[in-house]
């Protein structure tokens, strides 16, 4: 029997093994439950495509973005402002401008419950992280690591592990050629309307193909902004359809014979 055959058999049947294996196997398209607490990450669609409905505690997750301070609290803001409500410290490591607190304060986040860690280089953001989340000392640490190395995000997810803290590192885009143990990685990016586009480029589960749209009006600036301004997409559509179009001129064949030295048609009159 051809070798083409036999695979093609042994992909048709039915995996034929014993009960106390076969509970134990995990087919690839399959969902890993989730090996410790979530918490829902406040965007339903998205926690639709997080393993366990929401981010894990106790894992490193890295969030992917074209420009750093751009994003984050448009992503993150409802589980911070969930975790402030309950009186847990929010902690930010290395953040790349001043924190700041009336922003934060549309977002639900009282300056009380925010840390700022003044961290410069990566080795102390690096020596902050782990140290706060082996302290058990934060509910939720976000940490700004753009020049990280994969064996020290290989150290941070082994100190996450011991932690019911969510934990999030910050990074460029060109890190999601390096290979990360953390096992949840997104990558993050702006769009009209106040939107974020969100891929989930790496999760404990089937593949997810595309982007989230999120929508993400910053703090409460939903509703202060005019409708114009909520959606700018149809609003420039309707102007850009308002604005005078260009008109063709059409060139007579005798006009356009005669011309001048750089190709310009030169009229009777002129002559």
């Amino acid at each position: 029997m051809p070798a083409s055959d036999v695979h093609a058999r042994a992909a048709a049947a039915p995996l034929s093994l014993p009960p106390e294996v076969a509970g134990r196997v995990w087919p690839a398209r399959a969902w890993t439950g989730p090996r410790g607490e979530v918490r829902s990450s406040g965007h339903p669609a998205l926690d639709a495509e997080l393993p366990g409905g929401g981010w894990p505690c106790g894992a490193l997750t890295e969030l992917l973005q074209p420009q750093p301070a751009l994003l984050e609290w448009r992503l993150l803001g409802p589980v911070a402002r969930a975790l402030a409500a309950e009186g847990r410290p929010i902690v930010l490591v290395g953040p790349p401008q001043v924190p700041h607190l009336p922003g934060l304060a549309q977002c639900g986040l009282p300056a009380s419950a925010v840390v700022w860690v003044q961290a410069q280089t990566t080795a102390e953001r690096l020596w902050c992280t782990e140290q706060l989340l082996r302290a058990q000392a934060a509910a939720l640490v976000l940490a700004w690591l753009p020049q990280a190395r994969p064996d020290q995000i290989r150290r941070l997810q082994v100190n996450a592990l011991g932690s019911q803290a969510l934990a999030f590192a910050c990074r460029p885009l060109a890190a999601r050629q390096e290979s990360s143990a953390a096992p949840l990685r997104l990558q993050a990016r702006v769009d009209l309307d106040w939107a974020l586009q969100v891929q989930v480029f790496k999760r404990r589960g089937p593949v997810h193909e595309g982007e989230v749209c999120l929508p993400s009006v910053p703090g409460t600036l939903g509703a202060v902004l005019p409708s114009r301004l909520l959606q700018p997409r149809r609003w420039l559509a309707a102007r850009r359809s308002a604005l005078p179009q260009p008109v063709a001129v059409a060139v007579r064949e005798e006009e356009s014979a005669d011309a001048d030295a750089v190709g310009r048609p030169v009229l009777a009159g002129a002559r």
